[in-house]
């Protein structure tokens, strides 16, 4: 043992002690707490999507043809097929939940403010970039609500000005859905956003390392203003060994009570009565409903617009009022209302 110690050691001339050094930087005592720790979360459910859907992909055929049925043999016949797809299905429910309430909890404690703003654009990018993950992923299984709802969501896209044909144009393959559309979502689904995700998570990390981590001050310390730290290794590596452990069983649980079944093969001559998203679309499938196609587009862009620049907004109004918190409150009437049209989307049938 010793020998092949020395041949380690003389070929990756890194000592323990330094790799104690440079892996057990304080941490801020927050993070003992599960809702700061939800970026890890996030990032645990996509290494779980990553494996299932490598997994996945053995089997899956990317054609109009085939799509479906591949999709009815991994859930029918493959051993523990419907295991590896119910994993897969509800991974991504979890991780666009984790997201969403990372950049909440983001959002609410103010940890987008200077010098971090830049992380927060690139926070927004995940979380767009999950959201279109979970899109096309959905519209792979070659359903009747998958299917449409790609062309749903295609026309949608259309509708935007300037770039909106073009985009049609890049996820259609054409004008309508087509013999090239479904290979188009695989590739996009199984690599051209994993990789835009690794690459955008990783540049996040690096800007969490360049500035450290939001600070808060903890009630209990004994000195206030001076929040107390702990070691990252081996304790906050503890701490998220046991998030990922909980979060396996959850996502086991999920998959063996509420396993992911099979609807009715897509059909282009048939349109469904309903036409409905994933859960995590309510809201804008909702806020399109309400008004005519140009307000809802131009209002939806507003808004997607503000949630990326806020940190500049916040700035100018702290600047106006020193020590205000109406963000606050605008996130709270933010969560309400996005609640409540998602709430209101899940209720009815049109």
């Amino acid at each position: 043992m010793s020998a092949l110690r020395e041949w380690f050691r003389e070929r990756i001339p890194v000592s323990g002690e330094q790799i104690r050094e440079l892996t057990n930087e304080p941490v801020p005592n927050h993070l003992k707490r599960w809702w700061f720790c939800l970026g890890g979360t996030a990032a645990y459910l996509f290494v779980m999507q990553l494996v299932t859907g490598i997994l996945l992909a053995f089997y899956y055929q990317a054609t109009p043809e085939t799509a479906f049925a591949s999709v009815q043999y991994i859930t029918d016949e493959v051993a523990f097929g419907w295991y590896l797809r119910s994993l897969h299905k509800w991974g991504s429910i979890l991780m666009v939940a984790a997201v969403v309430l990372h950049q909440m909890r983001v959002y609410f404690t103010g940890a987008y403010r200077r010098p971090r703003e830049l992380n927060w654009i690139i926070g927004m990018c995940l979380l767009f970039l999950t959201l279109v993950a979970g899109f096309t992923g959905y519209s792979l299984v070659f359903e009747q609500l998958s299917y449409w709802g790609a062309t749903v969501g295609s026309n949608i896209a259309d509708s935007i000005p300037l770039i909106g044909g073009f985009m049609k144009q890049m996820l259609l393959g054409g004008e309508v859905y087509n013999e090239h559309t479904l290979s188009r979502f695989f590739i996009l689904h199984g690599a051209a956003m994993p990789v835009l995700i690794i690459l955008v998570f990783a540049l996040h990390i690096a800007m969490i390392r360049m500035q450290g981590v939001t600070e808060f001050s903890d009630p209990s310390d004994e000195k206030p203003g001076k929040p107390r730290t702990f070691n990252f290794f081996p304790d906050h590596l503890l701490t998220e060994i046991l998030i990922g452990t909980v979060l396996m069983i959850l996502l086991s649980s999920l998959a063996t009570i509420f396993p992911a079944t099979m609807g009715e093969a897509a059909n282009p001559l048939v349109t469904p009565e309903v036409i409905k998203p994933e859960w995590y679309f309510y809201v804008v499938f909702r806020w399109l409903k309400l008004f005519p196609a140009a307000i809802a587009l131009l209002t939806t862009g507003l808004v997607v617009f503000t949630m990326f620049a806020w940190p500049w907004i916040d700035g100018a109004i702290r600047r106006r009022r020193p020590g205000s918190e109406a963000s606050v409150y605008i996130g709270i009437c933010g969560v309400i209302a996005i609640i409540g049209l998602t709430v209101w989307e899940a209720l009815v049938k049109h």
